[in-house]
């Protein structure tokens, strides 16, 4: 059978659907509109491939709120009662941290002007705020399709973050799972609407907490340099890839890397359990996505126990400085570039062996740790 689409949502045609829901023998999709509180009016597009669950979130810029296989919860437990309808975030405050208010997605994008620490000018005015805008911009399209004779499910959506006089950009989001796998790909393509050229930044913020984050946990990754940012993190750089028990109180770490790929630029990271029978792993290509971050807040789990794992064009540092080491990205006039993001769950010892024996073949020559921040890395 050719593919089978649907337009759930389409402003310029006044197309709306509220719910909608088709299924095959071993396959769902399904959206409905959350009510009440700060869901108000969040959709949600829950995709079933027959192994994997995971739900879209189109009114939050095309985040993955969370992910399943049988019992297995795969996202994290925010403090946060979500998913949160960007109307009660106010990003805008003078603050620059209302980002956090809406907080608890697996996956969100930061960008794409910015994507990293809130910046102030001399007056204490927001220039920009934490993570930027695109993760609390609602797609204006969105559209789902089956193809039961390629055997996948597809969401795609578009997200745009304008403003007049100032930045044009567009995201078209493309996330589709083949049926009966564990994977989970993003293809998200950044088109600039101006007849000016435009400067840009990408950044998948990554998020898991238990169960799969415990005490034990290890991080896989072919590094190639690693570096504390601030002088807190290098405290704990001998552990920087190791995960304890929460701990209330706990002050974040994070951590800048630069890593190894192939010879076709594709690198990947791996976040397995202690007991190495469940893993997340990452895959992309470093030369569109060449700088990488590990956040670490194994704090109590109430108050948000989770590890951000995240490559981005850049390092989330103030976005001033991140442009005075030159790391964003230029488009010009109507000009484009495409990330792509393979997300795959690993459940059982041997799957989670194989990828780590796959990543651990990117490492061509040992890391070179560094003890303290490093010039051109770290704006604090």
């Amino acid at each position: 059978m050719a593919e089978q689409s649907w337009i759930l949502t389409d402003c310029d045609s006044r197309t709306y659907r509220e719910t909608f829901s088709t299924q095959g023998e071993n396959y769902s999709l399904t959206k409905t509109t959350l009510r009440g509180g700060l869901q108000e009016g969040v959709d949600i597009v829950e995709v079933d491939n027959g192994l994997l669950k995971f739900t879209v979130l189109p009114t939050r810029g095309m985040g993955l709120w969370k992910a399943a296989i049988g019992d297995w919860d795969v996202g994290w437990k925010s403090p946060v009662r979500g998913p949160v309808n960007p109307a009660f975030v106010d990003i805008g405050e003078p603050s620059g941290l209302a980002w956090l208010d809406g907080f608890d997605e697996l996956l969100v994008r930061c960008g794409l002007e910015s994507n990293g620490a809130p910046e102030f000018d001399d007056n204490g005015t927001l220039l920009y705020p934490l993570h930027g805008r695109i993760g609390n911009r609602p797609a204006h399209y969105v559209r789902v399709a089956v193809d039961e004779e390629a055997q996948t499910l597809t969401v795609t959506g578009v997200v745009e973050e304008t403003r007049f006089h100032f930045l044009k950009l567009r995201m078209t989001s493309v996330i589709s799972t083949q049926l009966g796998s564990s994977k989970i790909s993003v293809q998200d393509t950044i088109e600039n609407l101006s007849s000016s050229d435009a400067e840009s930044q990408m950044l998948y913020h990554f998020n898991i907490g238990a169960p799969t984050l415990d005490a034990g946990s290890t991080l896989i990754v072919p590094a190639k340099r690693i570096v504390p940012r601030n002088d807190h993190a290098a405290t704990g750089i001998e552990s920087w890839n190791n995960y304890q028990a929460e701990q209330v109180g706990y002050e974040e770490q994070v951590y800048f890397l630069e890593l190894h790929a192939n010879e076709a630029h594709r690198t990947g990271v791996l976040l397995k359990n202690a007991h190495g029978t469940r893993g997340i792993s990452l895959g992309f290509d470093k030369r569109r996505l060449p700088c990488f971050t590990v956040w670490k807040n194994t704090t109590s789990i109430t108050d948000g126990y989770v590890t951000g794992i995240e490559p981005g064009t850049n390092f989330p540092n103030p976005r001033s400085y991140e442009g005075e080491n030159d790391r964003f990205v230029r488009l010009p006039p109507h000009g484009k570039i495409s990330y792509d993001l393979d997300i795959t769950l690993h459940d059982g010892a041997e799957s989670v062996d194989t990828a780590e024996a796959g990543i651990r073949s990117l490492q061509a020559a040992p890391a070179k740790v560094f003890d303290k921040p490093q010039p051109g890395w770290c704006a604090d």
